[in-house]
């Protein structure tokens, strides 16, 4: 079953959850305090900021909820969904009602980590010199990387029509407390919150160092810069911004795992295992806190709600070190990358930024930073494929080769969008491809207008 969370809230996100019951167990703690009380000091601050990161793993956003049904919802018939959650069922069915349980949760964690940094960056001249610009940085790496997400799943792609005019989510960059007239904003653009997600994660990037222990830092900024870009088609700040992240990735010791199966641990003896050399982010699940919701539904020893079809299997060549993960258990097939329950939920892989260079180099006929074919030889190669030479390359290739590199770790839905390809007989802009905008947060805030086709 969903795992029961138990954490300090922000107020207005408690009252937002009392008007309607919820799969989550949502309890306003007697720890509740105002902000001008909780936040007087730099070790205050600096707290408040670690308790942003516990909200941001919350089931329903990194830890793991908003990619898996990313996945469920762009599927064409490669994941075969058995599972009870009847919400997750709507979702792979394309028939998602405006009071779907998933969708009304992700709404309400993205925006409670939102608050959680809000409140962070509104105290910020308590903070003491030598710490101010990282925490200002990790906070707006959240702010800036959960927007994405939510403009991603609430509002149109980017390419879907005029994304000046298009309606995306609200945009909210002050601490909400309590539910008046002021909180109740409309939703802004998808233009408008892309440009917001994009503004914050290059402050990030130039506020943090290149490394921070597990906590962002300015190459997972990059990174994440680069995977906005890529999803806009701008292939030249994509590829700039995915080259700024390998450099300085490779400059502080990152780098590809030898071997695939690496990056996806999965020790004899359960328990939690740190970050791989690849990580460029990742969300922390130890045996006491954090959830991996990829473990949960797509593992035969979790839930095991989700299995791998022939119609994915059939996609990759003959000896392809991949293929070597996915193993059989009760007549289903099932991808070995999450079978730690302890495992990290991997958010952002030097992999994927090999592969967002290669991409947009190919689009533009450019070589920042290397070849288009260095990369993706790059990554066949460590998994025991021949490379390709440079008349060899095209984009399909590539986007193929992208495809099995982040299989089910959240690109379907999104990567569907921005090539414009179709989940079965849903094509890339239907309306069904798209979460409604839920209906508990529109009978609270009569600014919010609801999605086409709901």
């Amino acid at each position: 079953m969903k795992k029961i969370n138990i954490k300090i809230i922000p107020a207005f996100i408690f009252l937002i959850a009392c008007f309607s019951c919820n799969k989550q167990l949502d309890i306003k703690p007697t720890q509740s305090v105002e902000n001008g009380q909780a936040l007087n000091t730099s070790n205050d601050v600096e707290a408040a900021l670690v308790g942003s990161y516990s909200d941001l793993i919350d089931f329903d956003m990194y830890g793991g909820s908003i990619f898996v049904c990313a996945d469920l919802l762009g599927d064409n018939n490669e994941l075969e969904w058995s599972g009870t959650y009847q919400g997750m069922t709507q979702i792979y069915t394309k028939s998602i009602p405006v009071d779907n349980q998933f969708v009304s949760d992700t709404w309400l964690a993205g925006y409670a980590a939102i608050n959680d940094v809000n409140n962070v960056l509104s105290a910020l001249d308590v903070v003491i010199d030598e710490k101010k610009d990282r925490v200002e940085g990790e906070a707006k790496f959240i702010r800036g990387a959960c927007y994405f997400d939510l403009v991603r799943m609430f509002g149109k792609a980017w390419n879907d029509g005029n994304p000046s005019t298009n309606l995306g989510v609200p945009i909210v960059l002050t601490p909400t407390t309590v539910i008046s007239g002021e909180s109740q904003l409309p939703r802004s653009t998808v233009a408008e919150v892309y440009a917001q997600a994009l503004q914050d994660l290059k402050d990030a990037q130039s506020l943090l160092p290149a490394k921070n222990g597990f906590f962002a830092n300015s190459v997972a900024a990059s990174a994440m810069l680069a995977r906005i870009y890529l999803q806009q088609g701008d292939f030249e700040n994509a590829a700039n911004a995915a080259n700024k992240a390998i450099t300085d990735a490779t400059d502080n010791g990152y780098s590809l795992n030898a071997k695939y199966a690496d990056e996806f641990p999965n020790p004899s003896s359960p328990g939690a295992v740190p970050n791989t050399p690849e990580d460029l982010f990742a969300m922390q699940v130890t045996t006491s806190s954090g959830t991996n919701v990829f473990q949960e539904f797509y593992s035969a020893n979790g839930r095991g709600d989700i299995a791998i079809t022939s119609n994915h299997l059939d996609l990759y060549e003959s000896g392809d070190d991949r293929l070597n993960l996915f193993y059989t258990s009760g007549g289903s097939t099932y991808t070995g990358k999450f079978e730690n329950l302890y495992g990290n939920v991997h958010i952002l892989r030097l992999a994927e930024m090999y592969l967002v260079r290669a991409e947009a180099n190919f689009r533009m006929g450019t070589s920042i930073g290397t070849a288009p074919v260095n990369d993706i030889n790059k990554i066949r190669n460590r998994v025991n494929l021949p490379s390709y030479t440079s008349s060899d390359l095209t984009l399909d290739k590539i986007l193929l080769e992208r495809k099995l590199e982040l299989a089910f770790e959240g690109f379907t839905l999104h990567d569907l969008k921005r090539t414009e390809g179709a989940a079965g007989v849903f094509n890339w802009n239907d309306p069904k491809l798209v979460y409604p905008i839920p209906q508990r947060e529109l009978r609270v805030n009569a600014n919010l207008t609801q999605n086409d086709g709901y």
